[in-house]
């Protein structure tokens, strides 16, 4: 078996759940046994590792003076969601490590792989939770008060881990060294390659492709409020009850996005109390909304409200985003001199830690691998080890071509 491929391997216990998905929230067990890999992993190719202030990890194999080249994505998932989304960098950017080393190359520039904690906000609902804290885009203040659905606090849920949730901030002087960053990623959905007809790398017929840039994307919360009141006694005609609310809501939110040309999704509701004999008192809802530019987005979430008869409450706001024209050039020529053919270049619909670097500042690119089945976040994710191969050969290629003076631009 490759090198890629044993990596996956040992990765594949970690946090399965029944239904053959993936649970490695940030700051449980099962996360923990992720950091655990990752220290192991480094350590075996004598790396030097750490944690930073804000609990993302490193693992460095050159670290001199100067600028360098970042690689590497995040360990987390979503509830029930796939083996790869996220771990499939990190593992890629430890197995290209692994071939220079095999054949006695030695980088010119400093070379670093990270691994960004919590990027899903699956537990605690913010996105990229450890990249935006490194580069100053969410207060720790806020951070720190924010509660899973048992209420347990992420500063709490930090400290149970063994860090020290007091030192959560910005890191300008981590963000300042690092010259570029690069992030493979499996492919999410089969979104339109840029001039072309084809929709998605398999249609393309392309192993690699080239993410140019991150759809604008923002979440929010919407509370319908009602009366609680016994099920068994109170005529319908009478009822105040939130959840019909909540329902001509996820059903508002369709419509909206079908007729703006956008991506609407209720994913999380919450009712309570949660009884089943009783009419809800509340009803929460969070909504997601995606789309190629802002203003449909804005639009969306207009006609959502005007149909809930409330103001959404927003959580999180990304902006549109292009990658480095720098990097995704370098990254296309690595592609052209492994292959031997052009990287379809494609949009992500998704959000990243690269965009967050990319947007503080940092020469940021990503390397998209085929999901032939196009499933992201859900157990049907999927990439062959053949392409993933091709993705680590990238990497390699990536990691020892970068120019000892970190020429990157944006």
């Amino acid at each position: 078996m490759s090198r890629i491929g044993r990596l996956l391997e040992t990765l594949a216990p970690i946090g399965r759940n029944e239904q053959g998905g993936y649970d490695r929230l940030a700051w449980t067990d099962a996360d923990a046994g992720m950091r655990r890999w990752f220290l192991a992993e480094a350590a075996s190719l004598g790396l030097e590792t750490e944690v930073d202030r804000n609990g993302n990890l490193w693992a460095h194999w050159r670290r001199q003076p100067g600028g360098g080249l970042v690689v590497g994505s995040h360990l987390d998932s979503v509830p029930n969601g796939g083996a790869l989304d996220g771990p499939l960098g990190v593992a890629s950017a430890f197995a290209a490590i692994r071939s220079l080393k095999e054949a006695g190359e030695t980088p010119a520039s400093n070379v670093a792989v990270v691994a960004f904690v919590d990027e899903e906000g699956g537990r605690f609902g913010i996105a990229c939770l450890g990249s935006r804290l490194m580069t100053g885009a969410l207060d720790p203040d806020r951070a720190r008060a924010l509660t899973d659905r048992e209420g347990v606090r992420l500063d709490d849920a930090m400290r149970a881990a063994g860090l020290d949730p007091d030192g959560l901030g910005p890191d300008p002087v981590r963000v300042a060294s690092i010259t570029a960053a690069v992030e493979l990623h499996v492919e999410q959905g089969h979104l339109p390659i840029d001039g072309s007809d084809a929709a998605g790398l398999t249609a393309a017929d392309a192993p690699l492709g080239v993410l140019t840039g991150i759809w604008p994307h923002g979440r929010w919360r919407i509370d319908v409020v009602g009366q609680a009141d016994h099920a068994g006694t109170t005529p319908m005609a009478d009822r105040d009850d939130p959840v019909v609310g909540a329902a001509a809501v996820v059903l508002a939110a369709r419509e909206a996005a079908i007729l703006e040309g956008a991506l609407a999704t209720v994913g999380r509701v919450e009712v309570e109390p949660g009884a089943v004999n009783a009419i809800a008192a509340r009803a929460s809802l969070w909504l997601d909304v995606r789309g190629a530019d802002e203003g449909r987005i804005r639009r969306v979430v207009d006609r959502i409200a005007a149909a809930a008869g409330v103001d959404p409450v927003q959580e999180s706001w990304t902006a549109s985003m292009r990658f480095a024209r720098s990097e995704t050039r370098r990254i296309a020529a690595a592609v052209r001199e492994v292959t031997g053919s052009e990287a379809p270049a494609l949009p992500s619909g998704a959000g990243h830690d690269a965009g967050v670097l990319q947007a503080a500042g940092v020469a940021a690119a990503m390397l998209a691998v085929r999901n032939p089945t196009g499933v992201s976040h859900a157990p049907g994710e999927s990439a062959d080890l053949a392409d993933i191969e091709v993705g680590v050969a990238v990497l390699a290629r990536l990691l020892a071509g970068f120019p000892a003076s970190g020429t990157a631009t944006a």
